[in-house]
């Protein structure tokens, strides 16, 4: 299954469960996914810099698109942190490069973690999801072998959802893990 299929799947199978579940009128009303933001916060970046090149390196292999830098907005001299010092990494995936990675995230990544019970279903009040993920080499593109620390890192699903029930049933129709409660 491609990404030209996940979009297909999407407007074949997803809308009219999505318009069945909820009573839509129109098929503009069936929640989206519009983009997926891949985020992760590097601390200890303060002390070595080499760990953001690192990081943006793995992202950019993960993602299949080239990660940036994210930097410090003000001095906290507690952190030893100065403004507009790097201090983590993001990438926004749109479009055809987000449901190609959200196969490769369903499909191939998350049933290589260890002890895999399903993902929480906590969302943010509008309909948006994030899954932390503690290890970046449950992603095959990693190789192991080059790692020298483990960094999580966090994913955001951004729906156009109006409530959480219908981004849980939007995320849960593209294959997302959910726990049974």
């Amino acid at each position: 299954m491609n990404t030209a299929n996940l979009k297909q799947d999407y407007r074949e199978r997803i809308v009219p469960a999505l318009m069945k579940e909820f009573g839509y009128s129109s098929v503009m009303q069936a929640p989206k996914l519009e983009k997926i933001v891949l985020n992760q916060g590097l601390g200890i970046a303060v002390a070595d810099k080499k760990i953001i090149e690192v990081a943006i390196n793995e992202m950019t292999t993960i993602s299949g698109q080239k990660a940036v830098a994210t930097i410090s907005k003000k001095d906290i001299s507690n952190f030893k942190l100065r403004k507009k010092m790097p201090i983590g990494v993001r990438v926004t995936l749109r479009g055809d490069k987000m449901y190609e990675f959200l196969e490769r995230l369903v499909r191939v990544a998350l049933p290589r973690v260890r002890d895999f019970k399903g993902i929480d279903n906590k969302f943010d009040g509008r309909g948006n999801y994030t899954l932390g993920i503690t290890e970046q080499i449950i992603f095959p593109e990693i190789n192991i072998d080059g790692i020298s620390r483990l960094l999580g890192m966090n994913i955001t699903f951004v729906t156009t959802a109006p409530t959480d029930e219908e981004g849980f049933a939007l995320l849960k129709e593209f294959g997302l893990p959910f726990k049974k409660n």
